[in-house]
């Protein structure tokens, strides 16, 4: 069956944070894109994690004294991630593709240097498995 490399969409055509974003611009991209799942990456492309509209929404409600200027200060790697995403090398096969996405909507893809290079869809699997099994 086929490898991670032929479902993937591209880093150039996926919508990542870094991980030095600030609350405000992380709430502001997840407002424009309206995704609720972004890979976050550090400055040199390594994958770090991802976070999600309800880590922010999380991490808003337990601070007592949350305003939009601390949203402009706080960086989202004090964000504690509830479900980061795993992500898969660019080599990983069908198999794990298909385990991983049970539980993930999409799984990032990265190179041995653990730089992030795209993501794979789920139903970009799910058609592929069902092409497998539709035969």
């Amino acid at each position: 069956m086929d490898k991670a490399i032929n479902f993937i969409t591209p880093k150039h055509q996926t919508t990542t944070f870094l991980y030095n974003y600030t609350i405000r611009q992380a709430l502001e991209k997840f407002d424009v894109h309206k995704f609720s799942v972004v890979p976050v990456l550090d400055d040199d492309g390594h994958y770090i994690t991802t976070i999600s509209e309800g880590d922010i929404l999380r991490f808003i409600k337990r601070e007592c004294n949350f305003d939009i200027k601390a949203a402009e200060q706080t960086k989202i790697y004090e964000i504690e991630t509830y479900h980061p995403y795993k992500s898969l090398k660019v080599d990983a096969s069908f198999k794990e593709i298909l385990k991983l996405s049970l539980d993930q909507n999409f799984i990032p893809l990265v190179d041995d240097r653990n730089i992030f290079i795209g993501i794979i869809k789920r139903k970009q699997i799910i058609e592929a498995y069902y092409k497998q099994h539709e035969e």
